[in-house]
């Protein structure tokens, strides 16, 4: 099993059962047939979900609340440990009751599934919102827990952090960088969050092939035809530790891939 090459896939679906209704699901796995598939904005719990998946074994950590967020991974291999949201000891670290007091632990915002020489983390990240009311609580705990969680894992082995981490890195991973500026997925706070996660031992995978190509996006607004124009923003990504570039073959995103305002962003490497 040694330099296998194995396919990792995220995809912000924005609704499974709807991405199972147009068919856009099966004919994604038909085509493209990922080793390991982590999907954000499942919006469900798996007894909703009336999919045949066969040749994968699945992992929800669905919200409390019906119809809202939710994380899952689908993997051909059976991992050794899977659990949701964050480590112990992170979680008592931090008070995850935001500005509105709501508790975001309950929202399924984290899985995380350990394989043989690595971890995979699937996040869905809290949005901002327009009025910016969730920003401090991301800024000042989100952001931080999941930081230290990814980090407490790569102590143990390389970690692989994927997901809808809702906020455009540089000018580069958005259309119209200038007047977003400030705005929900563009605050230096959030884009700080960013430069955390990188500094403590992480890497960006698509720029580490792409460090400077324009115009790769995963995210389009529904409106003004955003998509059929590319005028988009970058907020999908996968990361990992320092230490698994090496075993880096390929990462890329799929923008022909519809079914959801999102894309796919993935990765190949040995393992």
């Amino acid at each position: 099993m040694k330099n296998k090459t194995v396919s990792m896939i995220s995809w912000n679906v924005n609704g499974i059962r709807a991405v199972i209704k147009k068919g856009a699901l099966h004919d994604f796995l038909d085509k493209h047939d990922p080793d390991i598939l982590c999907l954000q904005e499942t919006k469900a719990h798996k007894e909703q979900v009336e999919i045949d998946l066969p040749q994968y074994h699945e992992y929800w950590n669905s919200a409390e609340k019906k119809g809202y967020s939710g994380t899952a991974i689908f993997s051909k291999t059976e991992p050794l440990n899977v659990f949701n949201d964050f480590l112990p000891a992170v979680a008592k670290k931090y008070d995850f009751i935001d500005d509105q007091d709501r508790d975001v632990a309950t929202e399924g915002r984290v899985i995380t599934a350990e394989f043989e020489s690595y971890f995979v983390v699937n996040q869905y990240r809290p949005n901002a919102k327009d009025d910016l009311s969730r920003l401090n609580f991301i800024h000042r705990t989100w952001n931080p827990a999941f930081k230290d969680h990814c980090a407490k894992l790569a102590k143990k082995k390389p970690v692989i952090l994927c997901g809808d981490l809702n906020v455009a890195h540089q000018e580069i991973d958005l259309a119209r960088p200038k007047p977003n500026k400030g705005k929900k997925g563009f605050t230096d706070q959030e884009r700080e969050g960013m430069d955390n996660l990188l500094a403590a031992g992480f890497l960006d995978t698509l720029r580490v092939f792409e460090p400077e190509t324009p115009e790769l996006y995963t995210w389009w607004s529904y409106f003004g035809k955003a998509r059929e124009r590319n005028v988009g923003w970058r907020i999908d990504y996968v990361c990992v530790s320092e230490s698994f570039k090496k075993n880096l073959t390929k990462a890329f995103i799929l923008p022909e891939v519809m079914g959801s305002d999102h894309c796919p962003v993935g990765i190949e490497f040995k393992a």
